[in-house]
């Protein structure tokens, strides 16, 4: 292939959004990925106005069905597939007395085995070239601190990194990497959300404490992804980097 090629889950809006760009940018072929139509469908056509190459396709990531169906198409569209960006997930605010198997069970099959179940049907096609990374979005949420009434969430991050971890173990004899990135505080809808999240106000209390001076834009957590996938860190493998502006070092 002369072009390299990448499919990202939930890539509608925040980091998912801010990762397909930057990899059209860096010259891969883009398949865009969301439960998002509209804002899936907005981020390919961007890229395209913007002279590169993206189409979407719509990916329930709790469908095992659909997710090897993306794989399939971005292998037949682009030739192959070069990497893939697990980003789709999703944050609910739940009190432990309140959290339900139900509402339990339905983070950890977005969050961690939607996470899975993309990494199965993508590494496939990459074990057989000998060759692909593989990036997971989990959170500091779940890797270094745990969260207030989201414990639920907190399993899941942390269930990422391990499955990286695990990936990379096991791929990496055939050339496939799998890399984590562990965000901080970063402005997306999630965050945003006075309901499930800090909000507006609180995400500016907390610019207050990170050592840098302010909150992560999706495009701080986009780079990093795009390096992990790159040649650039080809020696890298079973690492999930934090990415987080120093609060995890500097808060005190």
């Amino acid at each position: 292939m002369t072009e390299k090629s990448v499919l990202v889950t939930g890539a509608g809006i925040g980091i998912g959004r801010a990762s397909a760009i930057a990899f059209a940018r860096a010259g891969y072929a883009v398949l865009a990925t969301d439960v998002l139509d509209e804002a899936g469908e907005g981020v390919a056509s961007e890229i395209r106005a913007a002279g590169g190459r993206a189409e979407f396709r719509h990916l329930d990531v709790t469908s095992t069905e659909e997710a090897d169906a993306a794989v399939a198409a971005a292998e037949s569209r682009f030739g192959g597939l070069d990497a893939l960006v697990a980003n789709a997930g999703i944050a609910h605010r739940v009190k432990l007395a309140e959290l339900t198997d139900a509402k339990w069970d339905r983070t950890l099959d977005v969050d961690l085995k939607g996470v899975f179940r993309v990494a199965r049907a993508a590494a496939a096609g990459m074990r057989g070239r000998r060759g692909g990374a593989i990036v997971a979005i989990a959170s500091t949420m779940g890797f270094i601190y745990g969260w207030n009434e989201h414990v639920h969430y907190s399993a899941a991050k942390a269930g990422v990194v391990g499955l990286v971890r695990g990936l990379a173990v096991e791929l990496a004899r055939e050339g496939v990497r799998a890399n984590g990135v562990a965000p901080g505080y970063v402005r997306t809808a999630q965050t945003l959300s006075v309901e499930n999240s800090l909000g507006a106000e609180g995400l500016e209390r907390a610019a207050g404490y990170i050592p840098v001076g302010r909150v992560g834009a999706p495009e701080d957590i986009a780079d990093v992804v795009l390096f992990l996938a790159s040649d650039a860190a080809r020696y890298i493998t079973g690492q999930t980097l934090v990415v987080d502006g120093g609060l995890s070092v500097g808060y005190c």
